[in-house]
């Protein structure tokens, strides 16, 4: 009685959004839960093949800024259901009509462009659906439902392997209609005044540092969605269903840990939350390279779902790079424009560091791949130090703690 009267007193808006998200999370769960499989069992792919496979999938987000700036007559929610289509259309392709390696990356393009397109819109989105100052706040408690759907799509994933004899087929029929029902709830959302933005296609000096953190995720993100699965399908020979279990457990935490994380943002500031982030992906890496070399097989293979787990936990800081944007921006039209540019810019280095990671994997070795995420959370963490709060949300927030 008590969920149903809290969730009657959400504004409508905000509640059509959170449906929205969560189809769309409980769908990409599914998906990214048995996708390094589906490859590993229908293509045989050698890591090479699987780095190189990163180009149509991360070249949607290199291209979201004029995706996004062609369509700029759509405003966010409209943009969210186009988004959506795409996303529906390459799952079924992939699913369906990928007889050979080749067609099937011109079908993952499809669905990733969908999927990039999305990825600066929910953050505006659920930045404009905040109360001032809370911005932390109510992207935490998003990002913590969408760790709900998440644990759900990974509870598929499993149940249907282990007992319901699921073939990959099953499962992506599972996201399309995910990424239908989202757009369905982005379609019944309220249309937003469309405002012809500046900054599309241009890069804004005062939001630099902005920009060079895009750069420091975009690397360090590729180690994390290429290589950390590819290490336990591979080096570790796991199954579909542990990569699932891996996904539920990290969705359960994640549902305590993204309200706290959002916390932390709003009440101690982007830079000390980056800067834990950057240190704490140092140990990551080391565990993921080179568990095996000291420790036993068993041993190794526990260090690296540990470090799977807080990889995927720590993948959510990237929200304080929003609410970053959103403090220092100088006008309002600003933000999603800065967001879609750092989607293009972080995607540049995406992509080079899956290509170089795939030669290095092939020439030296796994463990020398997760070597070079240990200098780039190192960079991070130096620049990670030079975020600075504007002094109208230092008072703000000391105000706060007076309270």
């Amino acid at each position: 009685m008590r969920i149903r009267q809290y969730i009657s007193n959400i504004p409508r808006e905000l509640k059509l959004f959170g449906f929205s998200v969560f189809a769309m999370s409980l769908a990409t769960s599914v998906y990214d839960a048995t996708f390094n499989n589906y490859l590993n069992g229908r293509f045989a792919l050698t890591g090479l093949q699987r780095s190189i496979m990163e180009i149509p999938r991360e070249l949607p987000g290199l291209l979201t800024v004029f995706v996004t700036a062609l369509f700029w007559f759509l405003c966010s929610r409209r943009m969210g259901v186009f988004a959506m289509v795409l996303g529906l259309v390459g799952t079924l392709l992939i699913g369906f009509m990928s007889p050979i390696y080749a067609v099937m990356m011109v079908w993952l393009f499809i669905y990733s462009l969908g999927y990039h397109l999305f990825m600066p819109i929910q953050s505006t989105i659920g930045m404009e659906l905040a109360e001032d100052g809370k911005a932390g706040q109510r992207l935490g408690q998003l990002n913590s439902l969408r760790n709900f759907a998440g644990i759900l799509g990974s509870f598929i994933v499993f149940l249907g392997f282990k007992y319901l004899h699921f073939q990959f087929t099953h499962t992506f029929i599972i996201v399309a209609i995910g990424f239908a029902i989202a757009g369905i709830f982005l379609f019944a959302m309220k249309k937003k005044e469309t405002i012809l933005p500046r900054t599309f296609l241009k890069l804004h000096k005062d939001y630099k540092l902005f920009y060079v953190l895009a750069v420091l995720y975009g690397s360090r993100k590729q180690i994390f969605i290429t290589f950390a699965p590819w290490v336990l399908v591979t080096v570790f020979k796991q199954p579909t269903q542990a990569i699932a279990t891996l996904l539920l457990i990290g969705g359960v935490i994640g549902i305590i840990f993204q309200p706290l994380l959002g916390w932390m943002i709003d009440h101690w500031g982007e830079r000390v939350v980056l800067s834990a982030e950057a240190v704490l992906l140092i140990f990551v890496c080391f565990g993921y390279g080179f568990s095996r070399s000291l420790f036993s097989e068993s041993t190794a293979l526990m260090i690296t779902f540990v470090c799977f787990l807080l990889d995927q936990i720590l993948m959510s800081v990237s929200m304080a790079r929003s609410t970053y944007i959103k403090r220092i921006a100088k006008r309002e039209e600003d933000i999603q424009p800065a967001l879609t540019a750092s989607i293009s810019i972080d995607h540049i280095f995406s992509i080079s560091i899956a290509v170089l990671g795939g030669m290095i994997w092939n020439t030296f070795g796994f463990q020398y791949v997760f070597l070079m995420g240990v200098g780039i959370a190192i960079i991070n963490f130096f620049v990670a130090l030079r975020v600075k709060i504007p002094e109208k949300d230092v008072e703000f927030n000391l105000d706060k703690a007076l309270k």
